[in-house]
């Protein structure tokens, strides 16, 4: 029976989220980010082999899905299909907390703009 992990959330971060790679912890088949950030930011568009979901905790965020534009707040869950290329950034005037779920080991982007 694998044993039971308590991973401090500081060892996880890189430059204003945190990560988890779910390979690195036991083979883990998920992989997420942690999101705090203010507004106006969020990453470049990109997508994934996998789909995407993101869990608004609080804050506004505006994601561009494809061809679709939608805004998503806090208590609300947006689902990006495998291989949409995607972004999202905070467009409200307070701080966004999001968790991007990946459900993969690692995480796999193909970055479509820089």
């Amino acid at each position: 029976m694998p044993e039971v992990q308590v991973i401090d959330a500081d060892m996880l971060q890189q430059s204003g989220s945190w990560l988890f790679e779910g390979i690195d912890h036991g083979g883990v088949g998920l992989s997420f980010f942690l999101i705090d950030s203010l507004p106006g930011a969020g990453p470049d568009l990109h997508a994934h082999p996998y789909m995407e979901v993101f869990v608004v905790h609080e804050g506004e965020a505006t994601f561009v899905v494809g061809d679709q534009s939608l805004v998503a707040v806090g208590g609300q869950v947006v689902v990006a299909p495998a291989d949409r290329p995607h972004k999202f950034h905070n467009s409200g005037s307070a701080r966004l907390r999001i968790t991007n779920l990946h459900p993969s080991p690692r995480t796999i982007t193909r970055w479509l703009e820089q």
